[in-house]
């Protein structure tokens, strides 16, 4: 389990096509400090330390994980993929840490895509569209995981929903990067998804 607070920004050093994908991702943690087996979120996605480094670990990425997240898009025109990319790293939650941002397993439910941004005053407004089968699921002022980021929704309309990111965020996650037509990892409030279930049921 995780909270969505990004803890580092990770590099993809370099992959390796094995059928599955391996990566090589450096980092800023202390990895004496992290096991073999240990669980990252990688933008959001709960990814298995299987070897590690002095400032780097690597993760093997299912097929099926790279055809339903942006991890899929770390690959090129020419069919190579794409070192260099940056993405947000949060280790997996320890009894006795604080809960800053709200439970998130780290398992992504689709994509949204960035449909427009504005700045406001020093944050940016950021509008994004949800898959219609997971819009049901996002309410203002609720909570939703974007590329492993916790964040509060302001407005919902249909399939699209408001977001701010404030200075902070942009600084210390890749959301300083982020533009017009990005596709996003969304993971939906687990709250959210059983209290709509429960409505379901009762109806």
């Amino acid at each position: 389990m995780f909270t969505g607070i990004v803890t580092d920004i990770g590099t993809i050093q370099k992959t390796e096509d094995r059928g599955d994908l391996r990566a090589r991702i450096s980092c800023s943690y202390d990895m004496n400090g992290v096991d073999i087996g240990a669980s990252i979120a990688c933008d959001g996605v709960c990814l298995t330390v299987i070897a590690k480094g002095d400032d780097w670990f690597d993760v093997d990425i299912s097929a099926e994980t790279t055809s339903k997240t942006t991890i899929g898009s770390w690959q090129n025109n020419e069919g190579g993929w794409t070192t260099g990319k940056r993405i947000n790293l949060e280790r997996a939650l320890k009894l006795g840490d604080e809960l800053g941002g709200h439970i998130v397993s780290g398992h992504v439910d689709g994509l949204a895509i960035i449909a427009t941004m504005q700045d406001d005053g020093d944050s940016t407004r950021v509008t994004l569209t949800a898959p219609e089968d997971l819009a049901k699921f996002i309410a203002q002022k609720g909570s939703v995981t974007l590329n492993g980021a916790s964040l509060t929704v302001n407005d919902v309309k249909g399939c699209d929903f408001d977001i701010n990111f404030i200075p902070h965020t942009k600084t210390h996650t890749t959301w300083g990067e982020a533009a017009v037509g990005d596709r996003v990892n969304l993971e939906i409030d687990t709250l959210a998804r059983y209290v709509a279930r429960l409505a379901e049921m009762q109806g």
